[in-house]
């Protein structure tokens, strides 16, 4: 580990620029793995600056790439930059960059999906729930096929306190396409509210921190691309547990030019459907012809602390899943055709 006396006195040596690196180990960003390459300097230290203050923290960068926000991070008197990515192709540079900063950068090959951070730094760094935020932060450009499954895990992470999470509320700077972004922000009303406004902001507070252009990225990307920061919160504004919470929401949101009680509706068995969304709603004290987009926090939590007392009172309530219904009544049907014409 690096002394941090001397944290604020390194400096990266002059190394090939980024666009040298690329052409040097002949990489290029593969469409079918949805990466871009960020190369300006001046943005990739915007992104680390509008994390917040780094100085002695301890990073962790995921999908690093060909290294431009790693450059920025390494510059910022962090105290160890952790970096895990799965593309080999991008290892060599990576490694260019550790043998630079010696003590200061581990390359990790391996998945950000699976990898396991709650072992990767010290123990002394962890922090209860309810103290300020640990000198532990996530950040990177990750390609947009993942952002979106990644950043679920990593709610689903902060629901439990694991995974990065087991150090306490780790903060997080991340990309995604402008859309995805301003969903992540997206307040009650708006048209880009949607199921992950709602994910993402029970369980942190989350700022749109700016707009990078597509036409920054090599290859310049279909859209533009929006950073955002997440800390979460010391109490979540749902108390229930994720996959409930998550199930709710998405059947809110799976009839979104609906109103409200049509997704709800989708919770419960046929037999009981009718009964039981009147009585969800009516205790819950929700509008049906409100749009999913018009609900607040306070109403999903409303609708939320209602739905589990109901689960606890028919245990298998919970396991109900009305696709599954529907596939089996079109199973239903396709033996009855097939017994009408003696198959």
């Amino acid at each position: 580990m690096a002394a941090s006396g001397k944290l604020s006195t390194f400096r990266l040596p002059p190394l090939p620029t980024i666009r040298e690196i690329i052409k040097l180990f002949r990489l290029q960003a593969m469409k079918q793995l949805s990466q871009n390459f960020l190369l300006d300097s001046r943005l990739t230290d915007k992104i680390v600056r509008k994390a917040g203050n780094l100085t002695n923290t301890y990073v962790y960068e995921v999908g690093p790439g060909p290294g431009g926000i790693t450059r920025s991070l390494l510059n910022a008197n962090i105290a160890e930059l952790l970096v895990v990515e799965k593309d080999t192709r991008f290892i060599p540079g990576l490694q260019m960059l550790s043998d630079a900063a010696p003590g200061k950068l581990r390359v990790v090959h391996g998945d950000v999906l699976t990898f396991k951070l709650e072992k990767a730094f010290p123990e002394s760094l962890k922090r209860n729930w309810e103290d300020d935020p640990p000198k532990v932060h996530v950040i990177g450009n990750l390609p947009f096929s993942v952002s979106t499954p990644l950043i679920v895990k990593w709610l689903e992470n902060i629901s439990v306190k694991d995974g990065p999470f087991a150090y306490g509320r780790t903060q997080m700077t991340l990309t995604f396409q402008k859309e995805v972004a301003e969903r992540l922000v997206a307040t009650t009303g708006s048209k880009q509210r949607s199921r992950l406004s709602i994910m993402a902001q029970y369980l942190c507070n989350v700022k749109h921190l700016f707009t990078i252009p597509g036409q920054a990225f090599v290859p310049k990307p279909e859209v533009d691309v929006g950073v955002v920061h997440f800390t979460p919160l010391i109490q979540p504004r749902i108390e229930q547990p994720f996959k409930l919470v998550e199930k709710v929401v998405q059947n809110v949101f799976q009839f979104r030019r609906k109103y409200c009680h049509r997704g709800l509706a989708m919770l419960f068995p046929e037999a009981q459907r009718l009964e039981s969304t009147g009585r969800l709603l009516q205790l819950a004290d929700v509008d049906p012809t409100l749009r999913p987009t018009q609900l607040s926090l306070l109403h999903f939590k409303s609708l939320c602390d209602i739905y589990r007392r109901m689960c606890d009172e028919d245990p298998q309530l919970f396991a109900y899943n009305f696709r599954e219904e529907l596939k089996q009544g079109k199973r239903k049907n396709q033996e009855k055709e097939d017994e009408r014409y003696g198959l």
